[in-house]
């Protein structure tokens, strides 16, 4: 009688907490707002740190680039089912997300210079709500994403058709277009004419330099993807496992406030570490090798992205240090070249020219010029970073870097155990990434506080790894660096 006293009292109070909070004045529309999360966005926000005002602007940017009479669709990222009644976890399309701001799915944009801006809505059901919960309609395009017109998604057979007849050209996003639109007659005549083509052109040449407010929030997904790999990194030594370290990785970058994983951290353990995009993450790191790490988190639509190659052991044997002296110094070099006016592609052949002269001094190809290297390194030096991992894909390598563009830089070798040359150096993948802000006299590198010197990691993992916090990382800092 206690005990159903006690559940009945439990109940009620949960109850009323509900109700008091449901039946309050702020409003639910499917994403963060300043009215239900008023501890991550100020008045006038969308994205914590982005104003409803540089949502504007980008959108009249995009006018900008688009030619007189012409029309811009941009679909919302579809939900994909990991089984019939199981979604895989939801991610917007990038151009969608910088246009609009809403994280939701099942919208469409449109943009011109003759309709503005217009939003069409996906309708929740009773069912919908029950199951997913609340969702932004079209009171929210209009209040909260400050669309010119909104529509529910039924209005667009009626409202798009006519609108796509008076534009000489269409731009849409190729990787995110549905059969709402692609459907339409008046779609398939224009795209059987040529005037259809993609958007990507034009939204990357404008994410491709970013605002301040965007690269403050790289810098924060800089700043927790470092973190967290550190706090790995310690973890290695006692729990040397791919798997292990990968949640060990995740937990860190959540609990720091990260939204999930830029991808599925790489997590190379010897031989595994001469794989680039290894992802089974399933062995345990023998004693002696080292372990590959490759992750990145995402916080409020940008991207992180870094690599650290250490011992977990705590030593780095000969072999290993020559090899990861040579990726460190061409890291260092080639970060020194990121300036206004260089390009990804110079840095890339300053970096093939760099590796491939040290590999021949470590005996590891005959030659200078070999083409064994492009076996032992098919990668780019770097690549661009914002929203997406590999962000801006239509903007040329060769494009003169300008202030405020994010790339990485990420020199590897990659020797799988089966290699036809040096045998001690068999099974050995080294990778040291770090991310680069192009400032106006140089360069910032945003991950510069996660080591990657020899002995500030041979320090860290044999004199800071129990109880480890961020005054103890702050101290041996200067224990690393003495």
């Amino acid at each position: 009688m206690l005990l159903r006293k006690l559940l009945h009292r439990v109940s009620f109070t949960q109850a009323a907490g509900s109700r008091g909070y449901c039946t309050g004045m702020v409003k639910d529309i499917g994403q963060p707002a300043p009215a239900t999360h008023p501890k991550l966005l100020k008045e006038g926000e969308i994205t914590p740190g982005i104003t409803t005002d540089e949502y504007i602007s980008r959108r009249k940017k995009l006018l900008d680039l688009l030619p007189e009479k012409s029309l811009a669709i941009l679909a919302a990222a579809p939900v994909k089912m990991m089984t019939d009644v199981v979604p895989y976890t939801f991610r917007q399309d990038a151009d969608y997300l910088y246009i609009t701001g809403c994280q939701q799915p099942g919208g469409v944009a449109v943009i011109g210079h003759d309709c503005g801006f217009y939003m069409f809505m996906p309708e929740a059901s009773h069912h919908d709500v029950i199951w997913k919960g609340q969702i932004a309609g079209v009171d929210a395009a209009m209040e909260v994403f400050k669309a010119d017109s909104a529509y529910t998604m039924r209005k667009l057979r009626e409202i798009l058709p006519d609108m796509i007849r008076g534009s000489t050209k269409l731009f849409h996003n190729v990787h995110t277009a549905m059969p709402a639109y692609m459907e339409l007659e008046a779609f398939q005549k224009a795209a059987s004419l040529g005037k259809v083509k993609g958007v990507s052109n034009l939204t990357h040449e404008l994410r491709l330099i970013k605002s301040p407010a965007e690269l403050k929030l790289m810098k924060e997904s800089a700043s927790i993807a470092c973190q967290a790999l550190l706090q790995t990194m310690f973890h290695s030594k006692t729990y040397p496992y791919e798997n292990m370290l990968s949640a060990k990785v995740e937990y860190e970058c959540k609990m720091r406030g990260a939204q999930r994983m830029a991808f599925n951290p790489v997590v190379g353990g010897g031989a595994n570490g001469s794989v680039i995009h290894y992802s089974r993450n399933d062995q345990k790191v023998k004693d002696g090798d080292l372990v590959l790490m490759d992750i990145g988190c995402e916080l409020h639509g940008y991207v992180s992205d870094l690599t650290r190659t250490w011992p977990p052991c705590g030593h780095f044997t000969s072999t290993q240090e020559e090899l990861y002296d040579l990726i460190l110094q061409t890291n260092k070099e080639c970060v020194k070249l990121c300036k206004p006016g260089a390009s990804i592609r110079q840095i890339h052949n300053y970096s093939v020219d760099m590796l491939c002269k040290g590999l021949k001094e470590i005996g590891i190809v005959k030659d200078s010029g070999s083409s064994l290297y492009h076996q032992l390194n098919p990668t780019s030096i770097g690549h661009y970073l914002g929203m997406d991992v590999h962000d801006c894909w239509t903007v040329s390598y060769d494009r003169p870097l300008k202030p405020g563009v994010v790339i990485t830089i990420e020199p590897g070798i990659y020797i799988p155990s089966f290699f036809d040359g040096s045998e001690r150096h068999r099974g050995i993948g080294i990778r040291i990434e770090d991310e680069v802000l192009i400032t106006e006299t140089g360069y910032e590198v945003l991950t510069g506080s996660m080591p990657k010197d020899i002995k500030q990691i041979e320090s860290l993992l044999n004199n800071f790894c129990h109880g480890m916090g961020m005054q103890s990382y702050n101290n041996s800092m200067k224990v690393a660096s003495s």
